[in-house]
């Protein structure tokens, strides 16, 4: 029953993204700030809760996982563009191919479903990140594919439906894996959170001023997970 409200959630998350990137795509301070308060919230997720867990298998070669989900998010992004932490008006209509993105982000968000497989709470820390992860990718993804058009075409219900299924695919594959993997796999969903979060963050201002508006919602964004953890 537990997995079944996960698959759930795991869909309207998606769903919910790309309806707001639907309607309110061409608001690009609204794309930002939302990025920006995820990206405090999944730091967050990924330091209290991800990479505690991780450390405490007490294997020593486990930072070479993490290392290595910086590193595959680093070749993912070659295939997304930028998807993730919202790079998507700066590029022309032919850069970003379909069937590239649809790899890219079907694999990122694949991968962030198989530790769901052996979670047992409907809103733990961790699903609770992979959620708020979702809203603002799929707000980019939603205002990216719907462009001028009145509506979705089929072509972009594909990708949606790929993107929306990638992680209950995942959660429900991650069954058949050996259970002693999965701190690996989580150690490298926590490489790819640090790094898609920490490249939002540390993202230079105009003129490397400070924004406080920005430190503002990732403060917004930390609290917000910690507020969480506090009631886990």
């Amino acid at each position: 029953m537990v997995q079944i409200f996960i698959f759930i959630l795991l869909l309207m998350s998606v769903l919910a993204g790309v309806f707001l990137g639907k309607y309110f795509g061409k608001q690009e301070k609204l794309a930002k700030n939302l990025l920006i308060l995820s990206a405090g919230f999944l730091i967050t997720i990924c330091l209290n809760e991800v990479f505690p867990e991780v450390y405490a298998a007490e294997n020593h070669a486990i930072g070479l996982w993490i290392i290595g989900g910086v590193l595959l998010q680093m070749i993912l992004e070659s295939l997304t563009k930028g998807f993730e932490h919202g790079h998507f008006h700066s590029h022309g209509d032919q850069a970003i191919l379909p069937v590239a993105l649809m790899i890219g982000l079907f694999f990122h968000a694949f991968l962030e479903g198989i530790p769901l497989a052996s979670e047992r709470e409907i809103f733990s820390p961790y699903l609770m990140g992979i959620l708020f992860h979702n809203l603002p990718i799929s707000f980019v993804l939603g205002a990216f594919l719907i462009k001028n058009k009145a509506s979705f075409s089929a072509k972009s219900w594909l990708i949606i439906l790929i993107f929306a299924m990638a992680s209950p695919v995942g959660m429900f594959l991650g069954h058949y894996f050996n259970p002693n993997l999965k701190i690996y796999f989580l150690a490298i969903v926590g490489g790819i959170f640090l790094h898609i979060s920490s490249v939002i963050i540390f993202e230079s201002n105009k003129n490397h001023n400070i924004d406080w508006m920005k430190i503002i919602l990732v403060v917004c964004g930390v609290l917000l997970a910690l507020s969480g953890h506090l009631f886990h």
